[in-house]
């Protein structure tokens, strides 16, 4: 299925709490890269990998209209108050239309890429389009790159914390990433690990559409 797609979309989401919460976005992150830059990789002079030169990026700070959790607040660095002050404006049908026209600037097929995609950042983003009455084509591909990583070494599911972004990433380069929650920072991340395999990563089972995608909460 992934050798398809023509444009990966990797995403990463911040918000107010976790899934009982009923959290809203705080933060939302988008980098569209062409397949080509993934399959075809530039490393540094110490042969590690780089992000490629080509990359479309959309970041944007949302106002949740709910308060964050305190949890959420530490961790990602946003609050109430400094969204507030810097006057960010809430998930709205024009937000919608700026993340719609990103995507539909990019050659096509479109696959959304995060980590730990299916159970949280599909379902949120799912959930705050539907309350605007919106979505995003049925028929546009979703990955979850922790489903991948997980199916091309099964054993690694019963082993704790072995398929987090920032372990995968100790993994491959042997350093701590750059910027966890923060939106760009962990999208980023997901990029350079994503691109150390690819070509696996492209024919994994793993790949859902759209419409499949439930909801976190109505």
């Amino acid at each position: 299925m992934g050798a398809e797609v023509k444009t990966f979309v990797f995403l990463d989401l911040e918000a107010t709490g976790l899934n009982h919460d009923q959290p809203k976005i705080t933060e939302i992150c988008l980098v569209a890269i062409h397949v080509s830059s993934l399959e075809n990789p530039v490393t540094n002079e110490s042969g590690e990998v780089q992000l490629p030169r080509v990359m479309d990026k959309l970041c944007l700070c949302v106002d949740p209209g709910k308060p964050l959790t305190q949890f959420a607040s530490n961790i990602t660095g946003l609050s109430n108050q400094n969204l507030n002050n810097s006057e960010k404006q809430k998930f709205d049908a024009n937000l919608i239309n700026t993340i719609n026209e990103f995507i539909n600037r990019q050659a096509k097929p479109v696959c959304l890429v995060a980590h730990n995609g299916f159970s949280y950042d599909f379902p949120l983003l799912k959930t705050e389009l539907q309350q605007q009455n919106e979505d995003f084509p049925g028929s546009m591909l979703c990955l979850d790159s922790l489903h991948a990583f997980r199916s091309l070494d099964p054993s690694s599911r019963y082993i704790k914390g072995r398929n987090t972004l920032p372990e995968i990433y100790r993994r491959y380069f042997g350093k701590e990433p750059n910027d966890s929650h923060f939106a760009e920072g962990d999208v980023l991340t997901l990029i350079l690990v994503f691109i150390c395999q690819t070509r696996e990563l492209l024919e994994v089972p793993s790949y859902k559409t759209w419409d499949q995608i439930t909801p976190m909460y109505s």
